[in-house]
């Protein structure tokens, strides 16, 4: 489950749609100290090692693959959409699916949609296939409310909000909770950049459809470091 997510296959096919369109493909590497999604960890509060690929076209269109270490998994998400800008605002939308090489029952997909305007952005995403995933990836909606702000010397400051909605209706499905994140990143050039986050959740107030506690550790606040750089 990619941050942001944001930004990470079915190119190939992309590549027929206009022999006339300007093309660009990328690559991406990473490692974070907690994979966090949405608030909870992906990687068991342990480090996670990352890498993907992008194609992109200057007609909007564009498609790509990530992967990265998930539990005692290795999660791979496929993407594809469409995004543009209209004056100061931007606009993005698609689909994308997430898949675990041990651990099928969880895959799922999204349908995703998110907008921005000058430094504010907000999406939604609703799931439109899922196996027996667990509680905690059975999201049928989320939305999120996020800012991003440029500050001296190459640093920047994000602030998200976010709302998950399960969509389960047995005893071990999960309520709603909100997640909040602050990223505090620095641009090291050529070297890529480096982030500082905080991440917590209001999971403590919360039960399970039996008043079953929520697990503690999954309240915690969260301290990570993330490196990426992007070729």
């Amino acid at each position: 489950m990619k941050m942001n997510k944001f930004t990470l296959a079915c190119g190939v096919a992309m590549l027929g749609l206009s022999s006339m369109a300007t093309a660009e493909i990328t690559t991406n590497i990473g490692v974070t100290s907690n994979y966090v999604w949405r608030g909870m960890t992906q990687s068991a509060n342990s480090t996670s090692f990352s890498g993907g690929l992008d194609w992109s076209s200057d007609m909007g269109i564009y498609a790509g693959t990530w992967i990265a270490d998930a539990w005692d998994s290795y999660e791979m998400d496929l993407y594809g959409g469409y995004k543009g800008e209209l004056g100061d605002f931007g606009y993005d939308g698609g689909l994308i699916y997430y898949s675990y090489t041990t651990d099928a029952d969880s895959n799922f997909g999204e349908v995703y949609l998110n907008g921005s305007w000058k430094f504010l952005s907000a999406g939604l995403a609703y799931v439109i296939t899922a196996e027996d995933a667990v509680e905690a990836v059975k999201s049928d909606r989320y939305y999120y409310l996020g800012g991003n702000y440029d500050l001296p010397q190459d640093f920047a400051i994000g602030l998200t909000v976010g709302y998950v909605d399960p969509a389960g209706d047995g005893k071990d499905d999960m309520d709603s909770f909100t997640h909040y994140q602050i990223d505090l990143s620095k641009s090291a050039g050529e070297f890529g950049d480096v982030t500082l986050s905080l991440s917590d959740t209001n999971m403590d107030d919360l039960k399970l459809e039996d008043g079953t506690d929520v697990v503690a550790e999954d309240s915690n606040i969260r301290f990570f470091v993330s490196w990426a750089k992007e070729f």
